[in-house]
């Protein structure tokens, strides 16, 4: 009884923070069903452009994760929330910027790629200090469920945002979609500050290398884990728009899953162990990305979506709580951006990879290698739990047979 009431107090103090992720991320949610449509159809530019412009937001926040961990920890996490949001901001305005070349396509993009590397910025100071901020909230006993809550507002925003995108943009066009990323963030400041900050934790900062050595491998396992994301990230509006599908019907169909397993599964990361919860839900994620490869309906790839938004809901805190466990407890922050900046590199490459492969094989073949790659990031989490039964055994051996 004790145990239930601690989990919900530690979710009670988790859903301010929450709020101001689900509306950051709102602007996100709009704009992931509407950009490749916007680059492809509206711009006439090729799937590796259309990769390029996904790509280019998590690539941004590869070379801003780090930085946005050692800002929470130093400066403390609202601040680096408060910093992303006006960050996200300004990337709205590069977006009406670009529509001011639309006559020029090369021009145009150029534009709406910087307007995407600051959205990724932005997002990294976003997440990085949200995830700081909760876990510090929650305890580090709480660490996967804080970080499973935290993902779960991400999601619910990407729900709601791709159906509100893809009305805003079949209404208005993408100027629409460029006038919401600016208010929106300027909207979430309001939320934020009144919210209570918490003390930054970085008196000592260890190096980077030693942050490095203790995330990288379940760092590698969610990059390897996360190309299927990316696949439905950057084309599963494609698919769908090409087979006459309705486009939004995708990503909510990923985010309600999404959403839904964290919401009942959150905790297991923090009672089971994160290499295993990460496991499971690999091989479920995999199955969904068959099924989006074979799919001759809209409903077997919408339940193949589904599927991957049910594996993929876990994977990140069940890698994230391995992560977490190996890093110096100082460094919260900073560890959570080493561990992101995995996933934000494989995104940031694999975008523009895939529309190649999406060019010579067709938008269902990116699906096939997301499977692919998924069982690779699978034998990751099964090295994780030799490693960590490995270490309980040792522990053991040490008590039962203590040094004479």
């Amino acid at each position: 009884m004790e145990i239930h009431r601690t989990a919900q107090q530690s979710i009670a103090t988790l859903v301010p923070i929450m709020g101001v992720v689900f509306i950051a991320f709102l602007i996100i949610g709009m704009a992931m069903p509407v950009l490749p449509l916007y680059v492809h159809h509206g711009l006439g530019l090729s799937t590796f452009v259309v990769g390029l412009v996904v790509g280019s937001q998590f690539t941004a926040s590869l070379v801003s994760r780090v930085w946005a961990g050692r800002h929470a920890d130093s400066r403390g996490a609202k601040h680096a929330v408060i910093t992303g949001l006006l960050v996200a901001s300004a990337a709205g305005l590069l977006y009406q910027l670009s529509l001011e070349f639309v006559s020029d396509p090369e021009i145009s993009i150029a534009i709406l790629i910087a307007g995407r590397a600051l959205l990724g910025a932005g997002e990294s100071f976003i997440i990085t200090g949200a995830q700081s901020w909760g876990m510090a909230l929650a305890g580090p006993q709480n660490t996967g469920r804080a970080l499973a809550w935290m993902g779960t507002a991400m999601f619910a925003a990407f729900a709601l945002g791709a159906p509100a995108g893809s009305a805003l943009y079949a209404g208005y066009g993408f100027g629409a979609i460029a006038i919401a990323t600016m208010l929106v963030p300027l909207v979430t400041l309001l939320v934020v500050t009144p919210l209570r900050r918490v003390a930054p934790t970085a008196h000592i900062r260890p190096a980077i290398t030693k942050v490095l050595a203790a995330v990288w491998l379940p760092g590698v396992g969610v990059a390897l884990s996360s190309i299927g994301f990316g696949a439905i990230t950057a084309f599963i509006s494609l698919l769908f728009a090409a087979r006459g599908w309705a486009v939004w019907s995708a990503f909510t169909a990923f985010a309600v899953t999404f959403v839904f397993a964290r919401m009942i599964f959150g905790h297991l990361a923090d009672k089971t162990g994160g290499a295993k919860v990460a496991l499971i839900c690999i091989l479920i994620e995999a199955a969904g990305q068959v099924l989006i490869w074979q799919a001759t309906s809209s409903t077997m790839a919408l339940m193949g979506v589904a599927l991957t938004g049910f594996g993929y809901s876990l994977v990140y805190p069940g890698f994230g709580v391995e992560a977490i466990r190996r890093a110096p407890p100082q460094s919260r922050g900073l560890a959570m951006g080493a561990y992101t900046a995995f996933l934000d590199l494989t995104l940031g490459l694999a975008s523009p990879a895939l529309g190649l492969i999406a060019g010579m094989a067709g938008f269902s073949s990116v699906f096939l290698a997301g499977a692919i790659l998924a069982l690779a990031g699978a034998g990751i989490a099964m090295r994780l739990i030799y490693a960590n039964a490995s270490l309980i055994h040792h522990a053991r051996s040490y008590k039962e047979c203590p040094a004479s």
